[in-house]
């Protein structure tokens, strides 16, 4: 059986080579008349499946897997052609699947290599169609459907590819993971071709289809925002047309610019200082030094007559820790005994201290500092916040997390 397989398609190709002009006067043209091929020629291809006619008296045309086979190894833009059958494909797995376990109970050895095979090639010929579907896709996107010419049809391609994107998807949606598990059973061939093999091209898919879906969204709405423009301009050559002694006022002199002239960008820009910028340190220090100047102009207030001055015995006096170092030192003593990252905050809370969440935090962040070189290496100070949303470089921090390192 192998031997005629091998005979009839070493024969396929040499008839694909044979005539590869003419095959490719019909894949160009859509079809190939009478007269370019002699009788023979013409049944002998049409005989081994080649080409084909569709009724009697039309030209010949070429097969649709011939025409297919073309279009993916020239890599054809015209090739928008996706498979998205999945549930017929998913119930092909599963009886492979039970034949080849039914063999191997049945100690029927060559009859369940032979199911193994083809369930092999199934699986991968799925897989391949599903790398083929997003390069279609993906080869659409980054030439922006030029292979059409007009917006409209752009536009159409566009929600084609989008529909097509919505059945891939849904028909992944069909298979269950869990069920073909189940058939794969104990079996270590079927769950590798089943389960890991399967997962990993569609998980990959599903990813790369999510971002193709939102790069059609935005051609689709560049495409709809070129389309107003172009139907703006041919209004307004239309109404010049209609109206030929039509001039335009003067919109200047108007208290308001109409909102259809009024498209200019702004002129000034949003902007934001940014202290940690050293091309913008001569500015900051010039206004730094004009507000110092300001104040020194201001008149200075008398000072009051200074009195004696003596100097006696100096008292002996001990400085008592604030309540906040005493809370911050007990707070570093717990992340201690915890050994697990405490957050400053939480901590806070839970000892309900009289002080405000961000005197709390400095002195947190203070405390550590203060601590000497060998003690604060065996802690790690994470600060938990975001990027401030006007002045670049800034960090606006919520919290703070202590561990140790």
């Amino acid at each position: 059986m192998s031997g005629n397989l091998h005979q009839a398609g070493v024969r396929f190709l040499r008839q694909l080579g044979r005539h590869a002009e003419t095959i490719m006067d019909a894949y160009l043209a859509g079809s190939v008349g009478d007269d370019a091929l002699e009788p023979g020629v013409q049944e002998r291809l049409v005989k081994d499946g080649i080409l084909y006619r569709p009724e009697p008296g039309a030209d010949l045309h070429l097969r649709r897997v011939v025409r297919a086979l073309l279009e993916e190894a020239l890599r054809d833009d015209r090739n928008r052609q996706i498979d998205a059958n999945t549930g017929t494909t998913l119930a092909t797995f599963k009886t492979l699947a039970a034949h080849y376990r039914e063999a191997l109970h049945q100690g029927d050895f060559a009859a369940a290599d032979a199911y193994l095979a083809d369930l092999r090639e199934h699986v991968y010929s799925f897989c391949e169609g599903l790398g083929h579907s997003v390069r279609v896709l993906w080869g659409r996107i980054n030439n922006e459907f030029g292979y059409v010419g007009s917006l409209n049809a752009k536009i159409r391609e566009n929600e084609l590819a989008q529909a097509q994107v919505s059945e891939l998807l849904a028909g992944l949606e069909l298979i269950d993971f869990s069920e073909l598990a189940e058939t794969a059973g104990e079996l270590r061939e079927l769950r590798r071709l089943l389960v890991t093999r399967l997962q990993r091209q569609v998980s990959g898919c599903c990813q790369e289809l999510g971002v193709v879906q939102g790069r059609l969204l935005e051609l689709l709405g560049r495409f709809r925002k070129i389309q107003g423009r172009t139907r703006l301009l041919r209004g307004w050559l239309l109404h010049a047309e209609q109206q030929p002694d039509y001039r335009p006022g003067s919109h200047t002199a108007q208290p308001s610019m109409p909102q259809l002239l009024n498209l200019a960008e702004a002129l000034i820009v949003p902007a934001a200082a940014n202290l940690h910028d050293s091309s913008q340190e001569a500015e900051l220090l010039a206004l730094a030094a004009q507000i110092r100047a300001q104040r020194d102009e201001r008149p200075a207030a008398p000072l009051a007559e200074a009195g004696e001055l003596t100097l006696g015995e100096v008292e002996s006096f001990e400085v008592q820790p604030s309540p906040i170092q005493l809370a911050v030192q007990e707070y570093l003593c717990a992340v201690i005994e915890s050994g697990k990252p405490v957050s400053a905050l939480t901590w806070w809370r839970e000892r309900e201290l009289p002080w405000d969440p961000e005197t709390w935090l400095y002195q947190v962040i203070g405390g550590y500092e203060a601590l000497p070189d060998e003690q604060r290496a065996c802690f790690q100070l994470d600060p938990d916040g975001e990027p401030h949303p006007v002045f670049n470089g800034n960090f606006i921090v919520r919290d703070l997390s202590l561990w140790l390192a």
